[in-house]
């Protein structure tokens, strides 16, 4: 190392090996610095709505298949991506046929856009129809039939998650979730009530939380993984805040509505799915007429679990 090329600070250190390894193990090791290894730079999580997928899923040429909502190669991720940990996707399923799927992830959670039909997973089969949200087991083979009617489903799983620790799937019967049904009228009824009993403005939102007797003691329905159906009354805003964890939605009731992130108007349209970044401050408005609806998946179980979920109303 000559004096110009000599490093004026431990950030300018390149990975350091060790000078004499003796095993294949020493030889692994790697050496960084608290001034070059503590401010990974990866990119940054889009802030994105992804409308021509379900345009796709929802028109009547489409064939039976998933179709992905994947920003892997903004995220630098070696598998789909919708976020870092989970990967959002829209099934077309043709009346009278069956899809199967087999995901690595640790659990699936759906929401019926449109249609009825059958899931079949391990001993167990789901009857769903429109407006219906279920949890499924991860690991297995799941098959999903439609009845008369074409339908489509939204499917979130933690697949990235799992790539990224190089985990498989769990074995049957080992997952961290059971075989749960939320159907759509104990959903409306759920959030009828929430309106009856009325909050205070502490409270961020009127939104369901959904668990089960798996994940009850965490209110989650996966470790990682927390769902919300949320809702905004007519002329209603949700207070400006800012979280830790990712919030991805489903659009399910959304004319007239909007979100501003970090300052920027983001307009709803209906069965997108948006992604609003962690630590951004957000805030969702409905200058509509009809109560806004709208399904939330984020990665929360993380932070409530290392007590970092960093919460806080930004006006």
């Amino acid at each position: 190392m000559t004096e110009a090329t000599r490093p004026t600070t431990i950030a300018d250190l390149p990975v350091q090996l060790a000078a004499a390894p003796k095993t294949k193990a020493q030889a692994s090791a790697r050496y960084f610095n608290t001034g070059n290894a503590f401010d990974v730079k990866l990119p940054a999580v889009p802030d994105q709505s992804f409308i021509d997928e379900p345009a796709k899923a929802l028109h009547p040429d489409t064939p039976t298949g998933l179709i992905a909502c994947d920003v892997s190669a903004q995220l630098e991720s070696a598998v789909p991506a919708t976020t870092p940990l989970s990967l959002a996707r829209y099934a077309k399923i043709k009346a009278g046929e069956t899809l199967s799927t087999e995901f690595i992830a640790s659990g699936i959670i759906v929401y019926v856009i449109t249609g009825t039909g059958t899931t079949d997973c391990e001993s167990e089969q789901i009857d769903w129809s429109t407006g219906d949200v279920f949890v499924l087991p991860g690991g297995g083979v799941h098959r999903y039939h439609a009845h008369g009617t074409d339908a489509v489903l939204w499917i979130v799983t933690n697949e990235p998650q799992l790539a990224f620790e190089h985990l498989r799937a769990p074995e049957q019967g080992k997952s961290p979730t059971c075989v749960v049904h939320y159907p759509a009228d104990e959903i409306t009824k759920q959030i009828d009530l929430l309106y009856a009993v009325g909050r205070g403005k502490d409270i961020p939102g009127s939104a369901l939380i959904l668990s089960s007797t798996s994940q009850l003691a965490i209110r989650n329905v996966l470790p990682t993984l927390t769902v919300a159906m949320n809702s905004l009354q007519p002329g209603d805003a949700q207070r400006p805040h800012r979280h830790n964890a990712m919030a991805m939605a489903l659009i399910i009731q959304g004319e007239g509505c909007y979100s501003i992130v970090d300052g920027k108007r983001k307009d709803w349209s209906q069965w997108a799915t948006t992604v609003t970044p962690a630590v951004s401050v957000h805030s969702h408005h409905n200058e509509g007429d009809k109560r806004a609806m709208f399904l939330i998946i984020q990665d929360g179980g993380i932070y409530y679990y290392t007590r970092a979920m960093g919460f806080s109303f930004a006006d």
